[in-house]
């Protein structure tokens, strides 16, 4: 077990209430008939009223409750979840232990850096490069040159550098695939769910720069650039040659045509569609995507 003491030497609050001597041993959503007193819960200001029927246990909040309980503990701190993301990473997340699972198929050219985990039936072809403190996820191809930098997180079953969409009519009015002579950069800190394709570049690379996040079962085609710190969530389709900039929320099934500028701090609503080039900070709602003007 933990005790309270040890825990707010660690997580950021700005006052405790209750007995410093409690231990803790287990993490857990907000539950309003827990008995265990050595349990650590949180709650937004949303559901502080919950807290008003909670009998035992510690509890992260804000400062807007302030209706204490005999047999409770209270962390009080101004962005709740924050705290409680910072207790779990610190004294309840296991680190993933580098290794390299001897089914992956890595070919001979491949540069590898330390600390590196790679999961069961990863493939890594020709001329990849894997930062350190990197994980690759069960499963997961990685095609030819594709670079991924420092402490990336990739989950199982995604292909990263595969060939993209891009077709032209041949003479005889067939259509032929483009090559894609290009690669994918995934810079560091880049974090990637599962079954998620980024394909690699016609000419150049597909970015994703530092502190990206992105979310299951996406797609982002080929010459894409998103900018460090945006999220990109689960269905969403970017199209080729779209640039994305930094902070940028792009929601779930929201979907943008090819070779569209979507500028910093935007946000691409649920199920949105973007046929226009977004400016700075606007948000798009609907299909045709449109400015939510209130």
């Amino acid at each position: 077990m933990i005790s309270i003491r040890q825990i707010l030497e660690v997580i950021p609050h700005e006052l405790f209430i209750g007995n410093y001597n409690t231990n803790i041993s287990a993490p857990s959503q907000i539950d309003i008939h827990n008995k265990d007193p050595h349990i650590i819960m949180w709650v937004n200001d949303k559901n502080l009223t919950l807290l008003e029927h909670l009998q035992e246990g510690t509890v992260i909040c804000s400062s807007n409750f302030n209706n204490y309980k005999e047999k409770c503990n209270y962390i009080i701190s101004e962005n709740p979840r924050l705290t409680f993301k910072t207790l779990i990473d610190f004294f309840f997340t296991e680190e993933e232990e580098p290794y390299i699972s001897p089914t992956a198929q890595i070919h001979p050219s491949v540069t590898i850096g330390d600390m590196v985990a790679i999961g069961h039936n990863v493939v890594i072809e020709k001329g990849c490069t894997i930062g350190n403190n990197t994980i690759v996820g069960h499963n997961t191809i990685i095609r030819n040159k594709t670079i991924i930098g420092n402490y990336v997180k990739i989950g199982g079953n995604n292909t990263i550098g595969g060939v993209g969409f891009g077709y032209e009519k041949d003479i005889e009015g067939n259509y032929s695939l483009m090559p894609h002579l290009g690669n994918v950069i995934i810079k560091d800190f880049v974090e990637i769910g599962n079954n998620t394709c980024i394909d690699r570049a016609v000419m150049g690379s597909t970015i994703l720069h530092e502190h990206v996040k992105v979310d299951n079962l996406v797609h982002i085609a080929h010459g894409v650039t998103i900018g460090k710190n945006s999220l990109i969530i689960a269905n969403a389709m970017i199209g080729g040659s779209t640039h994305i900039g930094e902070n940028v929320w792009f929601a779930p099934s929201a979907s943008a045509l090819n070779k569209k500028n979507i500028a910093n701090n935007a946000t691409i609503g649920m199920g949105a569609v973007v046929l226009k080039d977004v400016k700075e900070g606007e948000i798009i709602i609907g299909n045709p995507g449109k400015i939510l003007t209130k």
